[in-house]
C-alpha cells in the first residue's frame, strides 16, 4: 500500500494589510465655562434683602392710616364665620385722598385690602391760601351731617377722629368742624367727603353769581 505523500506547504505567511489611516479626530468643541449657577440665581432674584430695605426707605406716595376696625360674623350651616372689616384713609397731603373699605379672616389683610380698593378711588380737593377749604360747607349722607368751616393760619385741625384723619391726609391744615347726628365712622367719612368734593373755587362762585368780568 503506497504510503501516500504526505505534502508539506510552507505556511504562508499572510501579509497584513496596510493599516487604513485612522481618521482624524474631530475637534472638541469648546465648552463654555461653567458658571455657579447658585451666584447667577442671586443675581436674577429680585427681592433680596438689600432690596427689600431700599424698598422700605423709599418715600410712600400715599400715607395710610387705618381709622377703624370691626368684627363681624356670618351664620351659616357649620356655625358661624368671622371675619374683620377695616376703615382705611389715604391721602398725600397734597390735596388727594382716598378711603375703603376692606373684608378678610385676618386685620392685616383687610387692611391690604382697603388700602388697594382706596388707591383706585382717589379725589381731589382744591386748597386755597393758607392750607385751608374754600368756604364754609356742610356735607351729609344718611343720618350724619358734617360742618367744615375755613379758619385762619394757625388754628390747625379742630375735628374729631375720622374727619381729623381725612383732612390732614388730604393736606388741610386749618379747619373748624362738628359733627352732628350719626357716629358711626364710615358715615362720618361719606359725610365730610360729600361735602369737599361739594367745595367750589372762588372764580366759580363768581361765575354762578354772574358777577364774572
Amino acid at each position: 500500500m503506497e504510503e501516500e505523500k504526505k505534502v508539506v506547504e510552507a505556511p504562508v505567511e499572510e501579509t497584513a494589510a496596510p493599516a487604513e489611516a485612522a481618521p482624524e479626530a474631530a475637534p472638541q468643541e469648546q465648552r463654555p465655562e461653567r458658571r455657579d449657577r447658585r451666584n447667577d440665581r442671586r443675581g436674577d432674584r429680585k427681592g433680596g434683602p438689600r432690596e427689600r430695605r431700599d424698598r422700605r426707605d423709599e418715600p410712600k406716595e400715599f400715607e395710610e392710616r387705618v381709622v377703624f376696625i370691626n368684627r363681624v360674623s356670618k351664620t351659616v350651616k357649620g356655625g358661624r364665620r368671622m371675619k374683620f372689616t377695616a376703615l382705611v384713609v389715604i391721602g398725600d397731603h397734597k390735596g388727594r385722598y382716598g378711603f375703603a373699605v376692606g373684608k378678610a379672616a385676618e386685620v392685616p389683610d383687610a387692611i391690604k385690602k382697603a388700602s388697594e380698593a382706596a388707591k383706585k378711588n382717589l379725589f381731589k380737593l382744591h386748597l386755597v391760601k393758607g392750607a385751608t377749604i374754600s368756604h364754609e360747607i356742610v356735607g351729609k349722607y344718611g343720618a350724619c351731617s358734617v360742618l367744615l368751616k375755613p379758619a385762619p393760619e394757625g388754628t390747625g385741625i379742630i375735628a374729631g377722629g375720622p374727619v381729623r384723619a381725612i383732612l390732614e391726609l388730604a393736606g388741610v391744615q386749618n379747619v373748624c368742624s362738628k359733627v352732628y347726628g350719626s357716629r358711626a365712622p364710615i358715615n362720618i367719612i361719606r359725610a365730610t367727603n360729600q361735602g369737599l368734593n361739594n367745595l367750589k373755587s372762588y372764580k366759580v362762585m363768581k361765575e354762578l353769581r354772574g358777577k364774572a368780568e
